[in-house]
Formats: structure tokens, C-alpha cells, sequence
């Protein structure tokens, strides 16, 4: 899939909303495949595929971070890790600084705030900051 960036979005400062990839971006790709065979096999098939293609595409993508758009939650890129009872911001950083760039760190800490025992979570929800890194 591919979504057209550009015009007036770029106008918007990547700090202003958490959605930071506007400036300097022509498109948003999702790579994705449908099947209809059952079993492990026809998945890991198809996976495989779509793995591919990610990493084919890796010259003419957007670096350091890779940017991702966080409505194309992709669980390859990793998974929130538990700290005790609570989401390892570190470990989160390798992928939510691709979803969120330097907005990632802000996100941390308001979740700090609202939810710092880190109730609503999910494989890559944004954990609360510890206090030594606010």
C-alpha cells in the first residue's frame, strides 16, 4: 500500500502532534500479504515474503530510525519487555523511536504521569519514562 505524503503536512513541525514523519517524506508504505492456505507453513511462507520485501526496500527507505507509521503496527521491529510489572523503556526505544522519533522520549513521560504503573499496555504501547531519565 502506498499513502502519499507531502504539501501541506510537511508544514508541520515533526515535535507539534506525536506523529513526527511529515518532513522530507513522499510516501508511507505497508508491506502485506493475504493467504488463504491453513497452516504454519503457508504462514511462514508468506512471511517470508513480505520479510523480503522489507528488507529489499531498505536502500530507498528512510534511515536512522527507520521511520514506521504506528497505525502499521509491526511486531518484527520488537516488543515491549517487562521491567518487573512495568514496560522496559529501554528495550522500547528500538522500535517506538521508529514509530515516534524524538517524540517517543515526551510520550514516555506523559504516560509517566497518566498511567505510570503502566496499566493499558500492549505488545508495543509507549511505556511511562522512569523518573531518572525525566
Amino acid at each position: 500500500m502506498l499513502d502519499p505524503y507531502g504539501g501541506l503536512m510537511s508544514s508541520i513541525s515533526p515535535s507539534k502532534t506525536p506523529f513526527p514523519h511529515r518532513q522530507g517524506n513522499l510516501y508511507q508504505l505497508q508491506y502485506y500479504s493475504f493467504w488463504y492456505e491453513n497452516g504454519t507453513a503457508a504462514a511462514e511462507k508468506r512471511m517470508s515474503w513480505v520479510r523480503g520485501l522489507y528488507k529489499e526496500m531498505e536502500p530507498y527507505v528512510s534511515k536512522n530510525p527507520r521511520a514506521v507509521y504506528v497505525n502499521y503496527r509491526d511486531l518484527d521491529l520488537g516488543t515491549n519487555e517487562l521491567d518487573g510489572n512495568v514496560t522496559s523503556y529501554e528495550k522500547a526505544r528500538v522500535w517506538g523511536e521508529k514509530y515516534f522519533k524524538g517524540n517517543f522520549k515526551r510520550l514516555a513521560a506523559v504516560k509517566a504521569m497518566v498511567d505510570p504503573d503502566d496499566f493499558f499496555k500492549n505488545e508495543q504501547s509507549i511505556p511511562p519514562l522512569p523518573a531518572a531519565k525525566i
